[in-house]
């Protein structure tokens, strides 16, 4: 009969939405110039390519990508990587905020569907996958709208088990004796309880949901008129189900991806600050990283420029070119310098006896003659000049650029460095 279920989910029509509008105040100064989903992320991928990916490879391949802050770099990238057959009606859509009701922006998640309905009424789907575009993980979707299904549920969220005294960092998702169906959506609570199955642990909400599309328009109208409401998912369309009873949660700890390993399954990364978007590349460079990229079965999709191979040259002494423990892109050059746990993205140059330790160089960044830097987060096209010393005095550091509570130095896209 597994089949013949499969066969059945198959034939529904589900449209993918994935919301991309966010500022990301918290990471600048690397969302001063480009939206959060449109960060860099791993050397050659941008933050909205994960979902796009888990999409992708569930094979759900109508998707709209909604944007509004910042969004040129975002809807570059999409319109020049994520080009689908448009003859077999596959494609994934930026839409940028159009002000259809007024001129205002969104006003929150739910109020950026309710304001693009028309692409739902457009394709009249029997569910709307709705995802947020700036987390790192991997996710096969098709499980958890099988569930969805199954349950009758208006809406299925999915959600991360977490430690109970980390409750007041998440919305919580609380449930009935069941374990499925929700039973109250709290935000940031002091005063969690823990699931019935572990009490020791919670139901983080990952962002991601899968709508009755019939209930989530009748949701998104009720919305719409209530002033006294912030227009949020999480925060107001989710509760309204919680009262109704259709609402059900989906445990990530039950999604199995093709591919994955004991280590990496299960992997979710929140990137919503500067100092977990550090911690989440470090993540990828370890012997058996915590997040691996190299599972072929669930590849991780992305475009970049036509660049030659990374190249290490010199042999002499102690100027040799070399990384270690490192993720090297297409078409850096490791000059003579050494790169140690770090990511070098396409481009990055090394010149000779230059240093680098645990850090991130986005596209392009040049690293000058004896420089060191030491857990730093550099984005794009920045020259750090010869003999320089980021990461060694927090204090000065903190006279010229960003620097997080964890004591990484954070220099933005195209800043000007002096010695």
């Amino acid at each position: 009969m597994h089949w013949l279920w499969r066969v059945r989910v198959l034939a529904m029509k589900v449209l993918a939405i994935v919301l991309a509008g966010g500022e990301g105040k918290r990471l600048m100064p690397l969302t001063a110039d480009r939206a959060k989903p449109a960060v860099p992320f791993g050397g050659i991928y941008r933050l909205v390519d994960f979902v796009l990916s888990n999409l992708a490879n569930s094979h759900y391949l109508q998707i709209v990508v909604l944007t509004q802050y910042k969004n040129h770099s975002l809807d570059r990238h999409i319109s020049r990587t994520w080009r689908l057959s448009a003859m077999l009606g596959n494609y994934v859509t930026p839409v940028p905020a159009q002000q259809r009701l007024g001129p205002r922006w969104f006003a929150g998640s739910a109020d950026a569907l309710f304001q693009n309905l028309n692409l739902i009424y457009d394709e009249l789907p029997d569910h709307c996958i709705v995802f947020g575009a700036d987390h790192i993980y991997r996710m096969d979707p098709r499980q958890m709208v099988e569930q969805h299904i199954d349950s009758g549920a208006d809406v299925t969220v999915a959600a991360i088990r977490q430690p109970l005294e980390l409750a007041d960092q998440f919305g919580v998702i609380e449930t009935d004796p069941t374990g499925r169906r929700m039973a109250a959506f709290r935000e940031k609570p002091k005063d969690a309880v823990g699931l019935p199955d572990a009490p020791d642990q919670i139901y983080a909400s990952m962002g991601n949901y899968v709508f009755k599309t019939q209930a989530l328009i009748e949701a998104l109208r009720e919305d719409a008129l209530d002033p006294s409401s912030r227009h949020d998912l999480g925060g107001d369309i989710i509760p309204m189900f919680v009262k109704s009873g259709g609402a059900e949660v989906y445990d990530f700890a039950d999604n199995v991806v093709p591919g994955s390993t004991e280590r990496d399954r299960g992997y979710w990364r929140d990137v919503g600050t500067l100092d977990a978007y550090y911690e989440a590349h470090m993540d990828l460079i370890s012997v058996h990283p915590v997040f691996n990229l190299y599972n072929s079965r669930w590849p991780i999709y992305t475009g970049h420029d036509p660049l030659p191979p990374a190249k290490f040259v010199h042999n002499q002494g102690e100027r040799v070119g070399r990384a270690l423990d490192s993720l090297v892109s297409p078409g850096v050059i490791v000059s003579g310098g050494t790169a140690v746990r770090s990511i070098l993205s396409p481009g990055v140059v090394l010149h000779s006896h230059s240093l680098v330790e645990d850090s991130v160089l986005m596209g392009s960044v040049k690293i000058g003659r004896g420089a060191i830097v030491r857990r730093a987060i550099i984005d794009k096209n920045v020259v750090v000049p010869d003999g320089a010393r980021i990461g060694f005095d927090l204090d000065y550091d903190r006279q010229r650029f960003a620097v997080t509570r964890g004591g990484i130095v954070v220099i933005g896209k195209n800043e000007i460095i002096d010695r």
